[in-house]
C-alpha cells in the first residue's frame, strides 16, 4: 500500500487507462444477456482516452517514467510489475484509445441488432484491455502475458459468430498459426533471462542497459560472469522477430489474417489498425538494441517480400475485406522495412498514420456491407454481401461514405495532403538511402517497395471504381428496384473523424516534407545514414507517377469499363487470386500430412500397442483367475481342511471333560492307541 501511494500521477492516470476497459468486461461479464448496449463500454474507453491525453502530455518528449511493484521471488531474482511510460508506449497508449473509441460508436449502430451483441462488448472490452497492458508493460514477461491475452481475445472476436462454420475454421486458424510464433517469443525471453537474470525493459535495453553494454564487448556477449557466443544474440533476436512475424502477419505466417475477416467489420477495423497486427511491430520497437545486423537484414527482407506478396494478391481479390487484409499485409511489409533498416521511430510513425486510414477503410466498408446485406434480406437476394462484383454506383447512393473511402485510399496509396504520403515516403526515402551503403542485392528491397506502392494504387483504386463508380450490378433486370441509403449518422460521425485524421495537419505543418514531422522527432533517428538529397526529390516524384499512372489504368478498366484485349483470366490471374497458392500448398504438403501421420499413429495405438496391452491384460487376467482358483480350491482348501480337523479334535477333546465315563474310555484308548503307534514306529524302524 506503501507502495501505491507513491506511484506518480502519470502512472495513475496510465493505470486509470488500462483499468477502464477492464472494468467494463466485469460489468459486461456480470449483466450478461442482460447488458445489450455499448454504453458501458463506450464511456470506459472514453475514460481511458482522456486519461491516455493525460498521459501523452505529461510524458512525450520528456524523461521516462518508470516505476515497479514488487511480484514474486525465484531463487535469489525478484521479478516486479510495473508500468513504463515513454514517448513509444506514449503514443501507443492515446492510438490504441483514439482509434478504439470511433469503433465503439460505430459498433453501437452497426451490431445492433445481433443477437450476441452482450458477448461483443465483453470481447471488446477484453481486446483493448490486453492490448494497453502489452503496451504499457515494464518487463518481457508482462508483455508476454499480454501479448497472449491479445492473441485469446482475438480469437473471440474472430469467431464471434460462432454458428459458422468458416468463423469457427477462421480463430482456430489465426489461434495456432500464432501459437507458433508465440513460442518464438518465450524462446527469446528464455535466452534473454538465461543471459541477464532479469526481463526488466529498461534494465535490458536502456540507454546504459545490460544489451547494449554486452554488446560492446565483441565478438562475445558477455555481462558480468555470464558469456555466450555471439550468434545467441542473432538467435534471440530471429526468435522474437518469429513472435512479431505470426502476430503481424508477415510471410509465411500471414494466411491467418485474410481468414480473420470472418469476424464483425468493427472488429476487423480495430484488430488492423491499432491492436493485434501492430503489436509486432511494437514489440520489435521496443526490444530494437537486441537486433545485429543480419537480424535487421532478415527483418528488412521478409518485410520487403511480405509487402509486395500481399500487394500482388491484393490486386485480383473480390471481397472487399479480404482486399483491405492483404492491404494491411502489405503496409506492415513496409513497417518490417522500416525496422530492418533501422529507423524505428518511422515505423511507429507509419503505423500510426495507417491506424486512422485502414481504420477508415474498414468502416467504409461495413457501411457498405451493412447495406448490401439490408437489400439482400429486403428483396431475397442469394448474393455475397462483400464481394465488390455485387456493387457499383454506390457512389450516388452512399455520398458521404465514398468521400471518406476517397480520403482512406489517397492515404493508403501515398499521395499528397495525406498523412499516408508522409509516412510511406519516409519509409521509401531512408530505404534507398540505406542501400547505398548495401551491397547490390539488398538494393532490391527498396526496389520492391517502391513496386509495391505502385500496386497499391491500383488495387485500392480498382476497389473504389468497382464499389462507387458505374451502375448497381444487382440482378441486372432488377437493377432499378433496389434503393441504397447512405450509412447512419452514428456511424458516419466515426468515419469523419477518421478521414480527418488521415490528412497530413494532425502530423505535419508542411504536407510535402516528412522531416517536419512532430511524431519522428519523438525518437532517435540512427546516425549511419547520410543524406542522399537527389532521393528526397526523386522518390517523391517517382511514387506519385506511378501512383497517378495505375489510378488512370484502374480507372479505365473499373470505371469505363475498357478492359484491355488480353484477357485477365490467365495463369498469372489465378495465381495471384488463388493467393499464390500459399493456402493450397500448407493443406497438401503440411496439413494433410500431419493428419495421415496422426492417422497412422493413432492406427499404430489402436492396432499395436493397445492390441499389445490388451494381451498383456488378458494374460495378466488370466493369471489372476488362475491364481485365484488355486487359492480358493487349493490353499483355502487345505487351511479349511486343517481348521476343520482341528475343530472336530476339539469338539471331542471337550466332550472327555463332560464326566461321562464313556468319553475318559474312549479317550484313554485313543490315545493308548496314538503310545501303541508311535512306539512301534520308534523301536522298529
Amino acid at each position: 500500500m506503501e507502495q501505491l501511494n507513491q506511484l506518480s500521477i502519470p502512472v495513475l492516470a496510465a493505470l486509470i487507462v488500462l483499468s477502464a476497459p477492464l472494468f467494463s468486461f466485469f460489468v459486461s461479464a456480470i449483466a450478461g444477456k442482460r447488458l445489450r448496449t455499448g454504453v458501458p463500454a463506450t464511456v470506459a474507453i472514453s475514460v481511458s482516452l482522456v486519461a491516455a491525453v493525460f498521459v501523452f502530455v505529461r510524458v512525450w518528449n520528456r524523461e521516462q517514467i518508470h516505476e515497479q511493484l514488487s511480484w514474486f521471488q525465484i531463487g535469489n531474482n525478484t521479478f516486479s510489475a510495473g508500468i513504463l511510460l515513454n514517448n513509444l508506449s506514449a503514443i501507443m497508449l492515446l492510438l490504441v484509445c483514439v482509434i478504439a473509441l470511433p469503433v465503439h460508436i460505430y459498433s453501437m449502430k452497426y451490431m445492433k441488432d445481433d443477437p450476441g451483441i452482450h458477448r461483443y462488448w465483453l470481447y471488446l472490452s477484453l481486446f483493448c484491455f490486453a492490448m494497453l497492458g502489452l503496451v504499457m508493460a515494464d518487463s518481457l514477461l508482462l508483455m508476454y502475458i499480454g501479448w497472449e491475452l491479445v492473441g485469446f481475445a482475438s480469437y473471440l472476436l474472430i469467431g464471434f459468430w460462432f454458428t459458422k462454420p468458416a468463423a469457427i475454421k477462421a480463430n482456430k486458424k489465426a489461434f495456432l498459426i500464432n501459437r507458433i510464433g508465440d513460442l518464438g517469443f518465450l524462446v527469446g525471453i528464455a535466452i534473454i533471462y538465461t543471459q541477464f537474470q532479469t526481463l526488466d525493459l529498461v534494465a535490458l535495453f536502456g540507454d546504459r542497459g545490460m544489451v547494449r553494454e554486452a554488446l560492446n564487448n565483441g565478438l562475445q556477449w558477455t555481462y558480468d560472469e555470464h558469456t555466450m557466443p555471439a550468434i545467441w544474440l542473432t538467435v534471440a533476436g530471429g526468435a522474437f522477430f518469429l513472435g512479431a512475424m505470426a502476430k503481424s502477419a508477415q510471410f509465411p505466417f500471414h494466411i491467418w489474417l485474410p481468414d480473420a475477416m470472418e469476424g464483425p467489420t468493427s472488429v476487423s477495423s480495430l484488430i488492423h489498425a491499432a491492436t493485434m497486427v501492430a503489436a509486432g511491430v511494437f514489440m520489435l520497437v521496443r526490444i530494437a538494441p537486441l537486433f545485429d545486423d543480419q537480424v535487421l537484414l532478415l527483418i528488412g527482407s521478409v518485410g520487403a517480400f511480405t509487402a509486395l506478396m500481399a500487394a500482388t494478391i491484393a490486386l485480383t481479390q473480390q471481397d472487399i475485406k479480404k482486399i483491405l487484409a492483404f492491404s494491411t499485409i502489405s503496409q506492415l511489409g513496409f513497417m518490417m522495412v522500416a525496422i530492418g533498416i533501422g529507423q524505428f521511430g518511422v515505423a511507429i510513425f507509419h503505423l500510426v498514420t495507417h491506424a486512422f486510414f485502414k481504420c477508415l477503410l474498414f468502416l467504409s466498408a461495413g457501411a457498405v456491407i451493412h447495406e448490401m446485406q439490408h437489400l439482400k434480406a429486403k428483396h431475397n437476394l442469394t448474393i455475397d454481401p462483400q464481394d465488390i462484383r455485387n456493387m457499383g454506383g454506390l457512389k450516388k447512393y452512399m455520398p458521404q461514405t465514398f468521400r471518406l473511402t476517397l480520403v482512406a485510399a489517397l492515404a493508403l496509396a501515398g499521395l499528397p495532403l495525406t498523412a499516408g504520403y508522409l509516412s510511406k515516403d519516409a519509409i521509401l526515402i531512408f530505404s534507398f538511402e540505406w542501400s547505398e551503403w548495401q551491397v547490390a542485392w539488398w538494393k532490391l528491397i527498396p526496389i520492391s517497395l517502391l513496386i509495391t506502392s505502385a500496386l497499391t494504387a491500383f488495387y485500392i483504386a480498382r476497389l473504389v471504381f468497382k464499389v462507387f463508380y458505374g451502375e448497381l450490378r444487382l440482378e441486372e433486370n432488377n437493377k432499378n428496384v433496389y434503393q441504397p441509403h447512405e450509412a447512419p449518422k452514428i456511424m458516419l460521425f466515426p468515419m469523419l473523424f477518421l478521414g480527418l485524421c488521415s490528412l497530413f495537419p494532425l502530423f505535419s505543418y508542411n504536407p510535402l516534407i516528412f522531416e517536419d514531422t512532430w511524431l519522428i522527432k519523438g525518437f532517435e533517428l540512427p546516425e549511419t545514414l547520410e543524406r542522399v538529397n537527389i532521393y528526397h526529390t526523386v522518390i517523391p516524384a517517382a511514387v506519385n507517377g506511378l501512383a497517378i499512372v495505375m489510378i488512370f489504368i484502374a480507372w479505365r478498366w473499373y470505371a469505363k469499363g475498357r478492359y484491355p484485349k488480353v484477357g485477365l483470366q490467365g495463369p498469372l490471374y489465378r495465381f495471384s487470386f488463388s493467393q499464390w497458392y500459399l493456402n493450397l500448398i500448407y493443406e497438401k504438403g503440411l496439413v494433410k500430412p500431419l493428419l495421415g501421420l496422426s492417422k497412422i499413429l493413432y492406427a499404430i495405438d489402436r492396432v499395436v500397442i493397445d492390441g499389445v496391452v490388451g494381451a498383456a491384460t488378458g494374460f495378466i487376467r488370466s493369471l489372476a483367475n488362475f491364481a485365484q482358483w488355486l487359492d480358493r480350491y487349493f490353499v483355502d482348501a487345505i487351511v479349511n481342511g486343517l481348521g476343520k480337523g482341528a475343530f472336530l479334535m476339539g469338539g471331542v477333546l471337550r466332550g472327555s471333560r463332560k464326566g461321562k465315563i464313556q468319553y475318559y474310555i474312549f479317550s484313554m484308548f485313543l490315545v493308548l492307541l496314538i503310545v501303541l503307534f508311535v512306539g512301534l514306529k520308534v523301536f522298529n524302524p
